[in-house]
C-alpha cells in the first residue's frame, strides 16, 4: 500500500512538472508573437499598446498564481485594508525568503482588480536571463545589478526608468524586495550590522538596505522637489515633452511580510512539483501613507551607510507562523 501511494506521489509531480513546463513553452511564445504583431501600436497609439499588453501580462501571471494555487498552497492576508491603494501609485516592499514569494505575492496580486496589468517589479537582473525574461523585458520592468562596483551606476538607471517607463506608462504599484537577498543569506549580516548600529536583531526577516528603496523615494517620493522635476506644491508631474502630464509621486508604502508555516519557506520547486503538504502561507500587510512617514524614519535612511532600517518596517519582523 505504501509502495502505490508513493508511486501515485510520484506521477503527481512528474505530471505537475510537465505541465508547468508546458504552460511555458505555449505561453511565453504566445505573448511574445503577439507583442510582435502589435509592435506598431507601441509607436503610433502607445495607450492601446500598454493596455493590451497590460492584459496579456496579467493572463501570464495569472498562470502562474495557478501553479500554486492547484498545489494547495493558500494564502491568508492579514493587517491593514489595502483596498485604499488599489489603483493608486503605490510601493511595495516585502521581504524575501525564498524562489516561491514571487509566485506567491503573483497569486494574492492577482485577485486584485488592475493591479498586475499595471505592476512593475525591480529584481536582480540574473533573472533577465530566466525564462520569463523576455516577459519582463517587454514589461519594461526594471533590472538591477547588485554589487557595490556598479550600485551608483544601477540607481541612476533605476531614476531613468521611473522616469522613462513607470511614470508615463501610468504603471500603480512596483514591487521591490530591499532585504537585498534570501533571508537564509542576509540574515548573519543583518545581525551584525543591528548589533553595530544598536538596532533590533531580526529572526525572521532581515534589515531592508538602503539603495534602491531610498532612490525610489527620492525620485517619486511626496517631496515637493521630484528629482524628476515638478511643480513645487507637493503634487509633482512630469511632462514629456507634449506628450502628456502625469503625477510623478507615489502616495502609498505597503509593507509585506511573508510568513510560511513553521517558518520553513516553500520554494519553486515545490510550488511547480507540489511534494510538500498543502499548506497556508500568511501576508501580514501594513499600509502607510507616503506624506505621514515618520521623519525619523527618514533620518535614519540616510544615517545608516549601506542599510536603511524603519521603525515602521521594524513592527512586522517577529512574525512566525
Amino acid at each position: 500500500m505504501e509502495f502505490f501511494s508513493c508511486f501515485a506521489f510520484l506521477c503527481k509531480c512528474i505530471l505537475r512538472t510537465m505541465f508547468v513546463i508546458l504552460n511555458n513553452v505555449y505561453c511565453i511564445p504566445t505573448y511574445v508573437v503577439w507583442m510582435v504583431i502589435i509592435f506598431p501600436l507601441k509607436r503610433y497609439h502607445p495607450d492601446l499598446y500598454w493596455k493590451i499588453e497590460g492584459h496579456f501580462f496579467h493572463w501570464l501571471l495569472a498562470m502562474v498564481s495557478m501553479w500554486s494555487w492547484s498545489a494547495g498552497y493558500d494564502i491568508v492576508e492579514l493587517g491593514d485594508d489595502i483596498r485604499t491603494c488599489l489603483e493608486d501609485r503605490t510601493l511595495v516592499i516585502a521581504n524575501h525568503q525564498s524562489t516561491a514569494d514571487v509566485p506567491l505575492l503573483m497569486a494574492t496580486f492577482n485577485t486584485k482588480k488592475n493591479v498586475l496589468p499595471n505592476l512593475m517589479w525591480i529584481m536582480d537582473r540574473i533573472f533577465k536571463y530566466t525564462n520569463f525574461g523576455i516577459v519582463s523585458i517587454l514589461h519594461e520592468d526594471f533590472f538591477i545589478v547588485s554589487g557595490k562596483d556598479k550600485r551608483g551606476e544601477s540607481l541612476q538607471a533605476l531614476v531613468r526608468h521611473l522616469r522613462d517607463s513607470y511614470i508615463p506608462r501610468r504603471r500603480k504599484w512596483m514591487v521591490l524586495f530591499p532585504e537585498g537577498g534570501f533571508l537564509r543569506k542576509r540574515r548573519e549580516t543583518s545581525q551584525r550590522f543591528a548589533l553595530r548600529n544598536n538596532l533590533p536583531v531580526l529572526q525572521h526577516v532581515s534589515l531592508p538596505r538602503v539603495g534602491a528603496l531610498q532612490t525610489i523615494v527620492d525620485s517619486v517620493g511626496p517631496e515637493k522637489n521630484s528629482n524628476l522635476g515638478g511643480n513645487n506644491n507637493g503634487d509633482s508631474t512630469v511632462n514629456f515633452d507634449g506628450v502628456g502630464v502625469y503625477p510623478a509621486h507615489v502616495n502609498w508604502v505597503l509593507d509585506i511580510t511573508i510568513a510560511y508555516p513553521e517558518g520553513k519557506p516553500l520554494d519553486l520547486g515545490a510550488i511547480v512539483t507540489g511534494y510538500r503538504k498543502p499548506c497556508k502561507t500568511f501576508l501580514f500587510y501594513r499600509l502607510f501613507p507616503c506624506r505621514e512617514m515618520a521623519e525619523e524614519d527618514r533620518q535614519t535612511i540616510h544615517e545608516c551607510n549601506g542599510t536603511v532600517y524603519s521603525g515602521q518596517y521594524q513592527q512586522m519582523t517577529h512574525i512566525q507562523v
